[in-house]
């Protein structure tokens, strides 16, 4: 059991933070992660203000069986995990550590907001479920970090939220219940008329 747990939760995690970066409505809880214009490991600790958005994501696996306790311990070693990568600090680790593992390489470029960065290398601890459903970028310029539109400010409230503002407002101005579910259910950069909006990174 413990065994299939190792697996089942880096595989949610990736669909996890695949869709919380691919559907708007739960890139608003995830934006505050990638809003810093830095990159070190005070970035780690950028967590959202609305956890509850991670639960059609974790409730599966209690649903197949395996006990809250479990659950849990495997996201305190996959957030643990994940702190260290915040770094520019470590260029790039051994090839076959790489291949297999999350590393700062790898996790750096995820928080660019360079075009070719943009929804790349979603894994927690394992690179290998980016390189399975053909996510994975390997880091070949150097990243901007932040969002593509950047909020310029440092209010905790507007950086936690701002999102959710910039949502509500969009679906209030759409003419149609087609394109108020396009705005909360497509990609952050989705508009009716297929110009680039909202912030992404």
């Amino acid at each position: 059991m413990a065994e299939v747990l190792y697996y089942a939760i880096p595989a949610s995690y990736y669909w996890f933070h695949r869709i919380h970066h691919e559907v708007r409505v739960f890139w608003a809880s995830h934006v505050v992660h990638h809003s810093s214009q830095h990159y070190n490991l005070s970035t780690a600790l950028r967590q959202t203000w609305t956890p509850m958005t991670a639960l059609p994501f974790w409730a599966p696996l209690a649903l197949l069986g395996f006990a809250p306790w479990m659950i849990f311990t495997q996201q305190a070693v996959s957030l643990v995990y994940q702190f260290w990568i915040h770094t520019e600090r470590v260029r790039r680790l051994p090839a076959p550590v790489e291949l297999v593992f999350n590393t700062p390489s790898h996790h750096r470029l995820h928080h660019g907001a360079n075009k070719v960065y943009l929804d790349r290398n979603y894994g927690g601890i394992l690179i290998v479920w980016d390189r399975l459903f053909g996510t994975f970028q390997g880091e070949t310029e150097r990243p901007r970090y932040g969002l593509t539109k950047n909020i310029r400010s440092f209010r905790p409230t507007r950086v936690a939220f701002h999102e959710f503002a910039d949502l509500a407002r969009d679906v209030r101005a759409a003419t149609s219940w087609r394109h108020r579910l396009g705005y909360i259910f497509r990609g952050p950069g989705w508009s009716p008329d297929g110009s680039e909006g909202g912030t992404r990174g």
